[in-house]
């Protein structure tokens, strides 16, 4: 549904077909989105804002959030890490 959102702390790594991406998983996003599927967010990961990104499935009937090379630069950290997210649905 779209305005859906939530905020809560989630570690960097998600594994996915045995490896670890450097994603942070939704917790309850299914239910939260009201779909399986990707859909569109705003991110605010600790205090780097991602506008507009993809939460992609995560195989596990949930989705997560991609952080590449650049945003965790920007926020200092790495797979392992703890941030605080807001995630609001598009």
């Amino acid at each position: 549904m779209s305005g859906a959102q939530i905020s809560f702390e989630g570690v960097i790594g998600v594994e996915v077909k045995g490896e670890t991406w450097a994603c942070v998983e939704i917790p309850d996003s299914a239910e939260l989105f009201g779909t399986g599927k990707s859909v569109r967010v705003d991110a605010v990961i600790d205090d780097v804002s991602l506008a507009n990104v993809g939460a992609m499935v995560t195989g596990r009937g949930g989705h997560m959030i991609s952080l590449n090379a650049k945003v965790r630069k920007a926020l200092g950290k790495d797979i392992g890490d703890t941030v605080r997210v807001r995630v609001t649905r598009k």
